[in-house]
């Protein structure tokens, strides 16, 4: 990576955070617990960039232009929302289950050949 790339880089999260302060508190609110909610179950897209959370910023600030409250957006259930949002990507929890499944594949296999 080069040190051009890390700048901008840190500019447009710079922008993504400035657009974040400007939404209403209760927005920012469900914002940041979504943030951590993402980062916690790790959909492997927030390391390419801000999209999915640019996208999050953008459905905000069209529910707050239209009046409507941060929940009225994401419905009560803030995981859920998140779970629909992120439910055809893959996450690091599926990267570990399928290195779990290939390691017991593996050792079964082992016990298998040996039994024979």
């Amino acid at each position: 990576m080069r040190i051009q790339d890390i700048i901008e880089g840190k500019k447009e999260w710079r922008a993504h955070v400035a657009r974040v302060k400007e939404l209403p508190k209760d927005y920012q609110i469900v914002y940041k617990e979504i943030q951590k909610y993402l980062y916690k179950v790790g959909p492997i897209e927030l390391i390419d960039g801000i999209g999915l959370l640019s996208g999050i910023v953008d459905l905000f600030e069209e529910g707050a232009s239209l009046g409507k409250g941060a929940l009225e957006v994401t419905g009560s259930d803030v995981a859920a929302f998140c779970d629909e949002i992120i439910k055809d990507s893959k996450t690091y929890a599926d990267i570990y289950q399928e290195s779990i499944d290939k390691e017991v594949n593996k050792a079964m296999k082992k016990v298998t050949d040996k039994t024979k």
